[in-house]
């Protein structure tokens, strides 16, 4: 009995394991449309983690054999500009903050050809605590930082793949 247990266990482990199929959201996709030349304007470290997200769609057209043989594919030059701002939200009874507010305003311009054929304001914000180590408050603020640039990436190549469809 304890042989049959162990036998079907570690079966059920094999299958659950080979079965998988991860695959990265990112690096496998085909959106369609190249980045050609593209600018950064503003605050350094979220045109740092935009860029580094936007480079998984170069990495795939320039992985591909030939790309004359997809029909259709565009090729889009980007102008962004970031501005990133930290404000107080609220205060305790001594005037020391008790929640902040990140706020980033992306400037977006695509370019089609020389033509701009979209331009666009993207907003994201975050409200969190403030926390009494700084170092931990900078730590977190760099993760929010990061999420929030991941967010603007996103939405970025969702609003070329909308102009792509078009």
């Amino acid at each position: 009995m304890n042989k049959k247990l162990i036998r079907n266990i570690f079966f059920s482990l094999i299958l659950l394991v080979t079965a998988c199929s991860y695959e990265p959201i990112f690096s496998n996709k085909d959106y369609g449309f190249s980045l050609g030349n593209t600018s950064f304007f503003g605050d350094k470290e979220i045109n740092r983690n935009i860029k580094n997200r936007l480079s998984f769609i170069n990495k795939k057209t320039s992985l591909e054999k030939n790309e004359s043989l997809i029909p259709n594919k565009k090729s889009f030059d980007l102008r962004i500009n970031t501005i990133k701002e930290k404000k107080i939200i609220s205060k305790d009874s001594k005037g020391d903050p008790l929640k902040f507010e990140l706020v980033v305003l992306t400037n977006l311009k695509v370019f089609n050809k020389g033509k701009i054929i979209l331009e666009r304001e993207i907003e994201k914000s975050y409200i969190y605590n403030n926390v009494s180590d700084k170092f931990k408050l900078e730590e977190d603020e760099g993760i929010i930082s990061e999420n929030i640039s991941e967010n603007i990436s996103e939405t970025i190549i969702s609003l070329i793949l909308n102009l792509n469809d078009n």
